[in-house]
């Protein structure tokens, strides 16, 4: 059987138990494979995946699987939302093909140039790697940290990831969110950034938590 097919299966999975959904009825009826259920008893055969019922769970190996699948595939799509702003329509399908092509030193790559995203543009997570785990930066990445970011520059802001969710709420309405571009005017004592005409001065600890790119 296609290694893309078993790889495909266990990716679906991998998103079912993160809704808490791991049934073999859903299993089913969210594949677009027809033959869902050879899929599914090679999956067994190989060892990847255990059914107790009707819950489906992974194997150490098949988690293991899933999980570069995952990573592959939500890396490739904030590469192509961040770097090439492709749109939203083509992401998840050309993520689809990178998927099964990426190496694992490629990935890890692609994941330090983006500055160790922790989400999708959708805003799932991207499974950590061992380049994550090393917080070793071999290349400049194209995404930082407010707060590693050049003064006199600006910068469009790619996500935020606030300890506090009530964060977001004041930031939007200073208009400081996901898209907006702003230019960061000093570092210290303070974050001071130029939001269109408004000057806005940011704790360190916060400006830590938006990630921008510079804009070209």
């Amino acid at each position: 059987m296609e290694q893309e097919r078993l790889e495909e299966a266990l990716e679906l999975l991998w998103v079912l138990k993160e809704e808490d959904k791991a049934t073999l009825k859903l299993l089913h009826g969210c594949s677009d494979d027809e033959n869902t259920e050879a899929v599914i008893r090679e999956l067994l055969n190989k060892g990847l995946i255990k059914i107790t019922g009707d819950a489906v769970d992974f194997t150490p190996e098949g988690e293991e699987i899933a999980r570069g699948i995952v990573r592959r595939h939500r890396l490739a799509e904030r590469l192509f939302a961040d770097v090439f702003e492709m749109k939203e329509e083509s992401i998840h399908e050309d993520a689809c093909r990178m998927e099964h092509i990426l190496s694992e030193e490629l990935t890890d790559s692609v994941c330090t140039f983006l500055g160790h995203p922790p989400t999708c543009p959708h805003g799932k997570p991207i499974p950590r790697g061992e380049c994550c785990k090393r917080y070793r930066i071999e290349v400049k990445p194209l995404v930082r940290s407010l707060s590693d970011f050049e003064v006199g520059k600006e910068g469009r802001i790619v996500y935020i990831v606030p300890s506090d969710p009530s964060r977001l709420n004041r930031l939007n309405s200073i208009g400081i969110n996901a898209g907006s571009v702003i230019k960061l005017l000093q570092r210290w004592p303070s974050v001071v950034v130029k939001v269109d005409e408004t000057t806005v001065a940011l704790d360190p600890d916060i400006a830590k938590e938006i990630f921008v790119k510079k804009v070209p």
